[in-house]
């Protein structure tokens, strides 16, 4: 019987780091461009955020992926992971698909890599591409904060004088208001900033406990907040008889500019919490 050649064998094929790398970055390419002709902006610059910290990660250990080894049972069922994620990705997936697909290409990138005992040597790149998409598709259906959402724009309008009724989930104003629905309630941007605070914690390890649990839970009030005015505003707008206005702020680029305000309070807070965890230097506790 002819042996097989070597650049053949799995064993060959699995350890040589260009080729997990090739594989790494194929996943990678096909998500990003999926969401890409989905026309969503904000889960897109999400994506290729996680990904590349995802992908920093890995390259720090790119001169163990070779020394690494497998076993055939769990490097065939890396692969067999990352067909069905290829298959699935040909058929039109669902935004569902897409926000979990990376999370399992990790799981079969990591069994080729370094088989069952991978999870654990990539368990920071596996955490990253969990909460970027994972928990809002399986809490998605099972949470509905419309009516919390709506209660809080109303309670700001009341502060601020306005004549404001509250009816289920309208919030009315004399000459007009919004209905707040699950898409208006600020919950997909509340897992959005819950999965920044969790990159930032993986890339920048706290040391003290009770940050790295206010950290995720200040994601998530910034970004409840944010909307809130934002619903404030659409609400406002409405009682002004200003269609146009209204969806330029609820679906159009107006929208984003809430997003990027939450982003942008939210890494202020991740900054401070960076300052505070880092010790003086010689420097600055040198007295005049």
């Amino acid at each position: 019987m002819m042996n097989t050649p070597n650049f053949l064998s799995i064993q060959s094929w699995k350890q040589s780091e260009f080729w997990l790398m090739a594989i790494a970055a194929g996943l990678m390419s096909i998500h990003l461009t999926l969401i890409y002709h989905r026309n969503n902006v904000s889960f897109l610059a999400l994506s290729i955020m996680f990904w590349l910290s995802a992908s920093s990660l890995v390259w720090e250990k790119i001169q163990e992926l070779a020394k690494q080894t497998s076993s055939p049972w769990a490097t065939l069922l890396g692969m067999l992971i990352i067909a069905i994620v290829l298959l699935k990705s040909a058929t039109r997936p669902t935004s569902n698909w897409l926000g979990i697909s990376p999370f399992i290409s990790a799981l079969g990138w990591t069994l080729i890599a370094s088989g069952f005992s991978g999870f654990r040597e990539y368990w920071r790149e596996l955490t990253i591409l969990f909460f970027l998409g994972v928990p809002k598709v399986f809490i998605w259906p099972l949470v509905d904060i419309s009516g919390i959402t709506a209660k809080f724009a109303a309670l700001i309008l009341w502060y601020a004088g306005a004549d404001v009724s509250l009816d289920k989930f309208n919030v009315m104003l004399p000459e007009g208001g919004v209905s707040v629905n699950m898409g208006c309630s600020g919950l997909e941007g509340m897992f959005y900033l819950l999965g920044l605070s969790v990159l930032f914690l993986v890339m920048f390890p706290l040391e003290v406990l009770w940050k790295k649990i206010i950290i995720p839970v200040v994601a998530v009030l910034i970004s409840f907040v944010v909307n809130g005015f934002r619903i404030v505003l659409l609400a406002v707008l409405a009682n002004a008889q200003k269609p146009e206005a209204v969806d330029y702020w609820h679906v159009g680029e107006g929208s984003l500019i809430f997003s990027m305000i939450s982003v942008a309070l939210f890494g202020c807070f991740c900054w401070f919490m960076i300052k505070q965890d880092t010790p003086p230097t010689n420097q600055d506790t040198l007295s005049p």
